[in-house]
């Protein structure tokens, strides 16, 4: 999809982080084993600066190993840290229990939207919007798609954009996306971004 020359106020992201393991039983359980994962230092090279708006919200995934990485990463594109926006508190599919993942200290069973802001904060359009989420975990990787819809919610039916979002047979449908533009290497209508 060519949107050259289309700014966002929103930017909704979700990082392919490149994660260090320590072993070879912990290799075959990265994430590089499900998706193409980026360097920070390549993540950076992105420009986004090219699709905001002067007034913008950047909201960003981040794990807990991550989070150093993710403030880097948003002050680079341009922004400013705020808020943790949400937390996702993943549950198991068949059950209501928590979902324990792995973790080199403890079990990790969350992961965050950090808000970043450019220029001038966006006007917020509700004043109901929750910060955590308990909902089932999916495949790999897969965000639940109410976060899409609370940042819509946020913010209003602005112009909006996913980056490095996925869609593919037997992962999770194109229709995820309405009414966002998106861009990754692993979804159909992908916008074009310099880099």
């Amino acid at each position: 999809m060519d949107c050259r020359g289309k700014k966002y106020k929103i930017i909704y992201a979700d990082p392919p982080w490149e994660y260090r393991v320590w072993s070879k039983k912990g290799h075959g359980r990265s994430a590089a084993n499900h998706y193409v994962t980026q360097t920070i230092e390549r993540m950076k090279m992105l420009h986004v600066s090219q699709i905001c708006e002067k007034n913008c919200v950047l909201l960003m995934w981040a794990t807990a190993p991550c989070l150093k990485e993710a403030f880097e990463l948003g002050e680079t594109w341009g922004f400013v840290y705020k808020t943790v926006a949400f937390v996702w508190i993943k549950t198991n599919k068949n059950n209501q229990t928590l979902f324990t993942g792995l973790g080199y200290y403890t079990r990790a069973n969350a992961e965050m939207v950090l808000l970043f802001t450019k220029g001038k904060p966006l006007q917020r359009k509700s004043k109901d919007v929750k910060q955590v989420l308990i909902s089932k975990v999916g495949k790999h990787s897969v965000k639940p798609s109410e976060i899409r819809d609370r940042i819509v919610s946020l913010f209003g039916d602005l112009p909006r954009v996913e980056l490095f979002a996925r869609s593919r047979p037997g992962f999770f449908p194109n229709y995820e996306y309405d009414g966002w533009d998106v861009y990754g290497n692993e979804v159909l209508d992908s916008i074009k971004m310099n880099n």
